[in-house]
Parts: structure tokens; sequence; C-alpha cells
């Protein structure tokens, strides 16, 4: 396991909580959008944390952070990942993981084990588009909606979200995903931005009034679906 990026305070990447955010090197897709690139497309030529320096850092930042992110990359690869995070919640801390959901074992074993509090699941788009919005000719959809089936039976605190990119979706995709997790808790529309970092340049978001029309649609079948990321 490699961690390769550490953000030490956010407010952002869990909701309601003062956090950390460990970014963990590698991913099984490729997803064209994708604004950390570098942890994708390079993972051996990334700087690298050592757990010890991260624990250290939790150990003493206690009662001033009450919360850890573990991202990627697909964090679900890593082997490791569930002895890290027994040592995250020894030191006290909720744990929220963020994940594309193709590793439905995986997620089942953390929250069975509770070393996660909370997961915020990818859906990358409507199950016909995966391909194009993951860069995989055969995207693993059983996995996937597995994952999502999971989650929907409540074992866990949890959101849905997808970064509308648009040039990637369409109306079609909020259709059919309005179907695909209806019911579910929570559903964020991320507005793209563009960057450096991202896979494949060049991508521009919907405006407001476009996101709010998807919103919409979604809330048809979505009690919660809100907009982040925009203005």
């Amino acid at each position: 396991m490699k961690i390769s990026g550490f953000n030490k305070t956010t407010l952002l990447d869990y909701p309601g909580k003062v956090a950390a955010t460990i970014f963990l090197a590698g991913c099984n897709f490729r997803c064209p959008f994708c604004h950390n690139s570098s942890l994708v497309l390079h993972p051996a030529m990334q700087p690298e944390f050592s757990q010890e320096e991260i624990l250290k850092f939790l150990t003493k930042r206690r009662g001033i952070l009450d919360g850890v992110c573990i991202s990627g990359g697909e964090p679900a690869l890593a082997p490791e990942l569930s002895d890290f995070l027994c040592k995250i919640k020894d030191i006290g801390y909720e744990i929220k993981l963020d994940t594309n959901g193709s590793r439905p074992d995986v997620i089942k074993s953390l929250v069975k084990n509770k070393l996660v509090d909370k997961i915020a699941m990818d859906i990358k788009a409507c199950p016909d588009n995966y391909r194009a919005l993951t860069g995989l000719k055969h995207p693993d959809m059983e996995s996937i909606r597995e994952s999502v089936d999971f989650l929907l039976e409540g074992n866990v605190d949890y959101e849905f979200r997808t970064t509308v990119v648009k040039e990637l979706h369409t109306e079609k995709d909020f259709r059919e995903i309005g179907g695909w997790i209806k019911g579910a808790k929570a559903y964020y529309l991320q507005a793209y931005r563009d960057s450096e970092e991202v896979l494949q340049p060049g991508f521009s978001s919907y405006t407001r009034e476009e996101l709010e029309s998807f919103r919409t649609l979604l809330l048809q079948t979505i009690p919660l679906v809100e907009i982040r990321g925009i203005d």
C-alpha cells in the first residue's frame, strides 16, 4: 500500500467533520476526467508517506480532527487497507472511504468489521455508459451493481455521487441513474472542474441551471439530491 498524498485538514472531504484526507496510489479505472491522474498513471513516481508518520500525526491531532477520509486512486485495491484502518480506528477516528465500487468484497468486509463509518461511492454514469466514463473496454458492472445494492440496504452511512462532465453525460444518464439507485439516501452531482492534473484535459461543466434540471429529474426517485462544486 502506497500513501502518496496527505491533506492534513479539510472541511470538504468528510462532510460535517474536520478531517484529514489520505490518498492511496493506484487505480483500476482510467476515467478521462480524473483529477488525480498522477496517482492513477504514475503511482511509482509519486512521493510516499509512511504509515508511521501518518499515524503519529493523527495521534497528535486527536481532539482537533474528528474524521479521516481515505481516497485515491482506488483505496479498495490496497491489500493492507484493513490493517491500516484498524490502526486509525484504535486512535479514535471515524473513517470515510471514497471508492469506485469495483471491489464489493472489500466494502462488505470493512463494513462487517466496523472499520468504516461512511462510504462515498462514485456512480460514473448510467450502466451502458460506464465504458466511456471509466476508460475500460469491459468494466465489471456486476461488481459495481453489487456494491450499489449493498449500500442501498443501509448497512452503513453512505452517499452516491457523480462528477458531471458536459461532453460525457447526457440527460439519459440521469434518467437511468434515477431508476438504478432509486430511494438512495443521498446523491450528489459534482460539477466538473478542469485542471492540469486531469487525465484528459479539455472537458467542461454544465451550467448550474442545467445541473438543476438533472437534479429535478432525479428528485422523482431519490429524496435527497444536491449540487456540489459550482457557484
